[in-house]
């Protein structure tokens, strides 16, 4: 077997052992499904309103919730690093002929597809809202691909700061440094309806850049940013998947 193969056979096995938690933890599963559904309702109808929205707020407001959910959520998978590293999980493993770094991708598959499914299920809440995707089957699958990419680098960033952080009580203070993120962003608000300074800080957010361009995708307006939306995940992740993937090297010798 090749190196490749054997890597990608290890991997699996990693995100098989993940999958196999979420049927011994259900309620944190639902909750994180759960939770992004609230916040839907909760900026739509009681926070919401949308200054400065032109047409319908839910089809501004959805997009932007699914770019807020990608960004959120991290801590799960941050802590469980951080266990298999403080219980001598990683020791075991590394006893064993199994590629360096199968547990992390192990552990980010799992959380991608727990990812996918919070997104279908908001936007099954959304459409049941009122909100549509009118791009069209490509244009959807599109947007859906940039809100993956998104919370795929977020992802690894989580993972290198869980990495720093090195023990699970310290994972929360961490967690806190992705609420600027995400609130820092156009999800919910128009940029022009904010101070002039703010403004400008919330268009050069990553994440703006993903939530603008699935609404375009969507066909709720027409900017054109998709090329921005693969750009930032893409530098992003090229900073922090070789440093997460090294500090773990390093921390599990």
């Amino acid at each position: 077997m090749s190196m490749s193969a054997h890597a990608l056979t290890d991997s699996w096995t990693m995100t098989r052992r993940e999958l196999a938690h979420w049927a011994r933890q259900p309620v944190q599963v639902v909750f994180n499904l759960v939770f992004p559904v609230m916040l839907l309702l909760m900026f739509g109808y009681l926070v919401g309103g949308g200054r400065g929205v032109q047409g319908s707020y839910i089809d501004y407001l959805l997009p932007g919730m699914l770019a807020l959910t990608m960004a959120f959520g991290l801590e799960g998978t941050m802590i469980a690093v951080t266990q298999d590293l403080n219980k001598g999980v990683v020791d075991r493993f590394r006893s064993l002929p199994m590629a360096n770094g199968a547990v992390l991708v192990g552990r980010s598959a799992a959380d991608m597809l727990q990812s996918a499914l919070a997104l279908f299920v908001l936007m099954g809440v959304g459409h049941a809202l009122g909100w549509r995707a009118d791009g069209g089957p490509g244009a959807f699958l599109g947007a859906v691909g940039l809100l993956l990419l998104f919370r795929f680098a977020m992802l690894w960033i989580g993972i290198h700061l869980a990495l720093v952080a090195g023990k699970p009580e310290m994972v929360q203070a961490v967690q806190i440094l992705v609420w600027p993120v995400g609130f820092l962003s156009n999800a919910l608000a128009l940029p022009g309806s904010m101070p002039g300074w703010l403004g400008t800080v919330v268009e050069w957010n990553p994440m703006s850049q993903t939530a603008t361009a699935v609404r375009d995708l969507f066909g709720a307006t027409a900017a054109d940013t998709v090329g921005a939306a693969i750009v930032w995940p893409l530098a992003l992740l090229a900073v922090f998947f070789p440093l997460a993937v090294r500090r773990f090297a390093r921390l599990s010798r």
